[in-house]
């Protein structure tokens, strides 16, 4: 087992960014302090043969800009926040917008964009790196400092995303980690032929700009019904007015059993290779989005066209616009509380 440290180049204030690679024999995950960004993650097949089965970039270059948002952690709000404004205590706040009329991922230099700090962990049979930094009050229109830290411990099969934060002020939060999986590897143009399953009963429809509604819809008789699994291009040719909304899924699931508790919600499944991801959170949501926003015009690791569907999040998080509908789970954080959240990737 080992946490290998290597310079990444220098972010676009000229402050260094460095690459931490975990390796414990099993698994090896290249993560750096730009984005917390997930560059690469090797995993085997039935065989035992590695594969690299996230999109990413070979240089730091592209993460720079990064609009689809590769392999990064995403906040201070991950997803869309309608037309980039919420209120807090009576207090009317106002984000930078980006997507349309919409606030999306905590802005145009959200997380994703800013350079964190990096420090290796290694404790038994887990070896690790913890990111953290302060967010100052007034970034990207959000209130109060916050102090947010995001670790990617492995050992095993498995990986955890821990999340930690702390504000000075009233302010809301909601973090997700970004990576596009394709767990048939490089040679794959597409995720098409995956199998997924979601854990949840219950979807959040949305409108023409992808802001939810509101309801909280069952998925049973839906294409959004995926808990007894479903082959992902078959269910994205089904006719209904949500896909053709999303082009496709880019939808909030609502994780069956108690929010706060580390239980499963989604499995995806590449028989090909044999690779299987468990994904579990203690999230009450988690965003399943298919890809089909990947722009062709850029060029990943290995020379791969990001054209649509070449690889598929499960953004594990709190409901979109959580701040403008009260009956969502609440994403406020105040002084005194510590935020925590985890997300645990086991591969088989």
């Amino acid at each position: 087992m080992s946490v290998t440290r290597k310079p990444f180049g220098a972010d676009g204030e000229g402050r260094p960014v460095d690459l931490y690679i975990l390796d414990n024999g099993i698994i090896e995950v290249h993560a750096i302090t730009f984005g917390c960004v997930i560059t690469s993650m090797r995993v085997p097949d039935r065989t035992g043969a590695k594969s690299d089965v996230v999109l990413g970039h070979e240089t730091l270059e592209p993460y720079l800009t990064n609009p689809p948002y590769l392999g990064a952690v995403v906040g201070r709000y991950a997803n869309r926040i309608a037309r980039g404004q919420f209120t807090l205590d009576g207090e009317a706040h106002t984000l930078a917008t980006n997507n349309g009329p919409n606030h999306l991922h905590g802005g145009p230099r959200g997380f994703h964009r800013q350079r964190w700090d990096g420090e290796p962990v290694t404790k038994g049979d887990t070896v690790g790196v913890r990111f953290s930094r302060v967010s100052p009050a007034g970034e990207e229109g959000y209130p109060g400092n916050l102090h947010v830290s995001v670790s990617y411990l492995l050992s095993g099969r498995t990986i955890d995303l821990q999340y930690e934060a702390t504000t000075d002020t009233p302010t809301v939060l909601n973090l997700s980690q970004h990576s596009y999986f394709n767990l048939a590897g490089p040679s794959s143009a597409d995720v098409l032929r995956h199998e997924l399953t979601v854990r949840a009963d219950a979807y959040t429809p949305v409108d023409s700009s992808l802001i939810p509604t509101g309801e909280i819809a069952p998925v049973k008789g839906s294409p959004f019904d995926l808990r007894s699994g479903a082959v992902v291009g078959e269910r994205l040719q089904q006719t209904h007015e949500q896909l053709r909304l999303a082009n496709g899924i880019d939808h909030n699931f609502v994780v069956a059993g108690s929010a706060g508790s580390l239980r499963p919600a989604a499995v995806l499944h590449d028989p090909a290779s044999g690779r299987r991801l468990e994904v579990s959170t203690t999230e009450p949501g988690v965003q399943v989005y298919t890809g089909q926003s990947l722009d062709s015009r850029i060029t990943g690791a290995y020379g791969r066209r990001l054209t649509p569907h070449t690889g598929m999040c499960l953004e594990t998080q709190h409901f979109p616009d959580s701040p403008n509908h009260p009956q969502f789970p609440t994403t406020v954080l105040r002084p005194g509380q510590r935020w925590t959240s985890t997300t645990r990737w086991r591969f088989s």
